[in-house]
């Protein structure tokens, strides 16, 4: 098997920590960091020796001159995904783009029509959609174990501030362009990237930002025939106990990425009740309330990995086959595309002001 030349752009938090942490994990058969790309000559330091042999440069367009480059991962700042991923396609380099995809639709559209014109490949880090977590929910619901789905309630939340790039509009950040694409993409994988999907409310706000950005988020998702998709993304929620609760005519899921709890009725075992129109009595003639206990079934488990590390491994072993055999991924960019269509759209509906 021949492993891929691989560069990387970027070595903050994602470059180094996430796809970094990958590449040097006995998990990568598959690709060998070659060169990297950082303004910070410090960061290039680290990098030399993180991936000795590896070449490092202070500008991505030093990379434009080498053949032998398989794939380069941008993990630039968010608001340089579009123009440098268009500068590498257009120049014949496969990308694998950190999320977010762009900055709105057009981007996106933009980006995929330059890869095909070039005859290579895009692709976004979604691996939240590989997550044991995630998948494992997706899987229940469309068992029909929970019933028919009414409402999927996804929460990332914490009791926190930033007063980094990440809260700053010009850098295309805030909660929703930064943590927005994981849970905007399972609400929409929920709802199995319905084209009618639609956002039906949605409230941007500042609560303990340093910046102008968003540290607040909430978004109901709906289309026909599917379930509410209650989003929300806040930095001043202490008592938040799940990312996700699946609310079925059957039964209740709740779940981290570490594990989930499930509650839910078998068919048979609780016998149809039809309505009385009266009060209510009991034997001797005295108003009670309508209750019954149900037979219910309980079960809990933990997962066995996250998005970072099996979700991550799983993402780069389809795309080493996505370059090498053309075989499809199950994250593609027309999801991504498609989570960024909400976040443009939730920013139109709720302009805040810029301040920087």
């Amino acid at each position: 098997m021949r492993k891929l030349n691989v560069a990387i752009i970027g070595q903050g938090r994602s470059g180094k920590d996430i796809h970094g942490r990958y590449y040097q994990s006995e998990k990568n058969k598959y690709y060998c960091v070659k060169y990297v790309v950082d303004t910070d000559a410090f960061r290039r330091s680290v990098a030399e020796d993180l991936y000795p042999g590896c070449k490092t440069f202070d500008n991505y367009k030093e990379l434009l001159a080498f053949d032998d480059i398989d794939l380069v991962v941008n993990a630039s700042y968010s608001e340089m995904h579009y123009p440098i991923s268009k500068d590498l396609l257009r120049h014949g380099k496969n990308v694998l783009v950190e999320k977010p995809f762009g900055r709105n639709r057009y981007e996106c559209d933009d980006l995929m029509k330059t890869a095909r014109d070039n005859g290579v490949v895009i692709s976004v880090f979604q691996q939240t959609f590989l997550a044991p977590f995630y998948m494992f929910i997706y899987e229940t619901i469309k068992s029909g174990k929970l019933g028919d789905i009414k409402q999927i309630s996804i929460r990332y939340n914490g009791f926190a501030r930033r007063w980094d790039w990440q809260t700053l509009q010009k850098k295309c950040a805030g909660s929703v362009y930064n943590t927005g694409p994981h849970p905007i993409g399972m609400g929409l994988g929920f709802l199995d990237f319905d084209v009618e999907t639609k956002v039906v409310y949605s409230k941007l706000d500042t609560a303990l930002t340093s910046g102008d950005a968003d540290d607040y988020a909430k978004i109901l998702l709906s289309a026909p025939g599917k379930p509410l998709i209650d989003i929300e993304i806040s930095s001043i929620d202490a008592y938040s106990d799940y990312n996700i609760k699946v609310q079925g005519t059957k039964g209740t899921l709740k779940s981290t990425p570490d594990k989930y709890e499930m509650t839910y009725v078998v068919d048979g075992e609780n016998p149809e009740r039809h309505v009385i129109e009266e009060s209510l009595k009991d034997d001797k003639g005295l108003p009670v309330y309508c209750v019954e206990k149900l037979i219910k079934h309980k079960e809990s488990e933990t997962f066995d990995g996250t998005a970072f590390d099996v979700g991550t491994e799983s993402f780069y072993s389809q795309l080493y086959y996505k370059l090498t055999e053309g075989k499809e991924m199950t994250v593609t960019p027309q999801m991504a595309a498609s989570i960024i269509s909400v976040i443009e759209t939730v920013h139109a509906q709720n302009p805040l002001p810029l301040k920087y």
